[in-house]
Formats: structure tokens, sequence, C-alpha cells
């Protein structure tokens, strides 16, 4: 088990008093983040590929996080890790390549449970290119889609499925390698946004299926920084659009002009301190085959086991309090199902007037759509306020669960 106290030193901003439930937005840091950003900066900063000592520190740190994000995703191979200065920036990159594939009624997969990072550039290049949309819509209130669902919307003309890991709105776990194995036999390529599900539990990209992952850094403890996996063989075969002089082989061709080299030893830095609370608390036969991957792994698996209680009881929480209109799943028998992430309505209070007296209590929470669009439109709250999000990880504790129960109940009477 966790032991959260020593997990909550590690990170200097809690310190603050603040219970902090907009994770889902970004999480805090660990110390040992900023400091080795600091490090990077004050010893080894310069660009790559120079014939002196601080490039080669520089090449050096940005070759130990390919392998050290590999590591964390289950990649083959360093190469399939590509950085980017967010996952939506990857993704409109990804999605540029893959529309020079794309031939009119060719058809593309979204859902309606996605943030738009995972809906918008499909959407764009489905427009440009004459290609079909095809959505797969969610069940209300529940905020789930099954794999019947997708299968409904698949053809011999579908080119690319793109699928959520995890909802950042409600906290709905998607059934992503089954909608991988659907994609797959119906000849299509799946691209998974995987942000929301990183800081929560373990990723693995082989046992998924998909073909491209993406997530980032700023929400699993780290700097704001997007990776991307795809598999070798699409990022050798797809052209990248680059400047001429950069080189033609992946991972570089993916990574448009000079890299935050800072930021990607801070993302490094936090897959340190995600492999510390693996060797310090996890099970050892949540390591599999030992070293830094067995580490993540077995930290990842840590913080899934930790969550799963502090799902339960905001779940619980959460239901029991009078005029709260909880969306996504309410049974507590399916915690396997979700993340510690929850929306919700407080009769008679706006969203925005409900987190402002939150802060007021020193509870840190979301109002509005979070970028989940279409699901906003799906459940008639767009242009309304949206709701309210709550969201935890690893470092808070049921007394930060309790205090902003304590609050909703005090507004709600």
């Amino acid at each position: 088990m966790l032991d959260v106290a020593a997990v909550r030193a590690q990170f200097p901003a809690l310190a603050s008093g603040t219970a902090f439930f907009d994770n889902p937005g970004g999480t805090q840091v660990p110390r040992r983040v900023p400091e080795a950003m600091a490090r990077y900066l004050l010893e080894s900063n310069a660009n790559h590929g120079g014939a002196f000592e601080t490039s080669r520190r520089s090449d050096a740190a940005l070759a130990e996080a390919r392998g050290a994000f590999a590591a964390f995703l289950g990649a083959a191979s360093s190469d399939e890790i590509v950085f980017g200065p967010n996952m939506t920036t990857l993704t409109f990159h990804v999605a540029r390549s893959l529309a020079r594939t794309l031939q009119p009624g060719d058809e593309v997969v979204v859902t309606r449970l996605d943030h738009d990072a995972n809906v918008a550039p499909w959407l764009g290049i489905a427009q440009e290119r004459g290609a079909r949309v095809r959505w797969v819509d969610v069940s209300v209130p529940g905020c789930a889609w099954s794999p019947a669902d997708l299968a409904a919307v698949l053809s011999s003309r579908t080119r690319i499925v793109a699928v959520g890991l995890a909802s950042n709105a409600v906290g709905t776990v998607n059934p992503v390698r089954e909608a991988a194995r659907l994609a797959r036999e119906a000849g299509a390529l799946t691209y998974v946004d995987a942000v929301h599900w990183a800081p929560h539990g373990p990723t693995d990209v082989a046992e998924l299926g998909c073909d491209f992952l993406a997530c980032s850094a700023y929400k699993f403890f780290g700097p704001h920084l997007g990776i991307l996996w795809g598999k070798a063989e699409h990022l050798e075969r797809l052209t990248a659009e680059k400047v001429r002089p950069s080189p033609s082989e992946p991972p570089d061709k993916w990574e448009t002009g000079t890299p935050s080299f800072e930021a990607i030893a801070g993302a490094r830095a936090a897959l340190d301190y995600l492999a510390w609370i693996g060797a310090t608390f996890g099970e050892p036969a949540a390591r599999g085959a030992g070293g830094l991957r067995g580490d993540l792994a077995a930290g990842m698996a840590a913080i899934r086991a930790h969550e799963k209680g502090l799902s339960r009881a905001l779940l619980e929480g959460l239901t029991a309090i009078k005029g709260l209109d909880l969306r996504g799943s309410s049974d507590p028998a399916g915690l396997d199902g979700r993340v510690p992430t929850f929306a919700f309505t407080l009769e008679g209070i706006s969203p925005r007037d409900v987190c402002e007296r939150l802060d007021r209590e020193g509870v840190a929470a979301w109002d509005g759509n979070y970028y989940a669009l279409a699901l906003m439109e799906r459940l008639g709250l767009e242009g309304k306020g949206g709701m309210v999000r709550v969201g935890a990880v690893h470092y808070n504790d049921l007394a930060d669960v309790e205090r902003l129960l304590s609050a909703l109940r005090s507004f709600a009477r």
C-alpha cells in the first residue's frame, strides 16, 4: 500500500494546504522535476548534434528520456517515441500525415466521449479529403460506449479509429483493446488518446494492440510536454511535414524544430518518481522482468490500487448529496471501469459558482466542458456552464475527499 504521507512529502505544492481536485487539468509536480529541469539548463544547455560537451550531454539526456518513455509505454524501441509541445499538437501532426492516405468516401471514426484533441484533427482531415465521419455514441447518463457500439459504425471504408483510454470528463475507462482489434479486422488504424489514463494505471501499447498512442507529461506529474508512440512501420512509411535539413528517419523527422530539452529532462524525472513508487511500494509480482519498466509497471499498479479507494469514497459521498446529479458510472461494483474523475451539477448553483465556493474552502476544482465538447453537447450542457469536475490522483487522501464532500454538502443545504 502507498504511504500517502511519504508520497505527499515529494510535492512542495501540497504544503499550501489546498486540496487539489483540479488534477485532470494538470497535476502538481514532485520536487525532482523542477530540479532536473534546472540541472539541464545549468549544466547541459545546448542544441543537439554538436561537437562539444554540453551538446553531447544534451543528446545523452534525450536518448535516455526516449528509452525511459519506451519503458513507460511498453514500446518495442526508443525510436518509436516522439516528443512534442503537447498531445494536441502531436495529434494534429499525425493527422496531417494520415490525411495523405485518405480518399474521398473513406471513413474516420471518433467518439462523443473524447477530448476534442482526439476529435477535431480527424474532423478536419475528413472534411479536407472528402471522407465521412462516423460517430460512436455514448450512453446517458452512464457516459460509456461498448465494442458493439463501435462495431456498428465500422465498414470496409474505415481507415482511422480515434478513441480515448479514459474520459477526461467523467472518468470512464474505455474498451480500447477491443476497439483496436475491431479496427484492425476492418483494416483501419487506431489512434489512442491516453492523456487522462496515464496518471492512473499501467500503459502497454503492445497489449492494447493500437497503432498510435499519445499522452502529456503535465498530466502525470511532469512539465508541459507531449509524448507520441507510433509503431515503427507507420513512423517510417508516413510522410511527416518538416523542414528540409532535418533528418528523414524516425523519430527525428516527426519532431519539428528544436525540442524543449529542459521539459524532456523534467518528464524523465517524473518517470523516475513513478519508478520510485514502484520500487518502494509496489508488489514484487507487478515488476515483471524488472528494471525501469518493471518499477514503472509496479508503481502504476500501486497507484491504481490506491485510487480505487479514493474512487469508492468519492462515489459514495457524491451520490449521497441531495440535488447532486452525477454523470458517468455510479456503480460501486464497477470501479475497474473508471478512474477517480467525477463530473456533476448541483441543483440551484451554477458549476462556476460551485467551483468559486470550493475555492473559498481551499479546494481546487474545474467547471465548464474541459474540451470534452461532443460529450457536453450530447448531455445538453454545452452553453449552460457544463459541469463541475473533480479528479483525484494518488497524492490525494481520504482527508482531501472528506473536505471536498463536506463543502459540497454545505452548499446543497
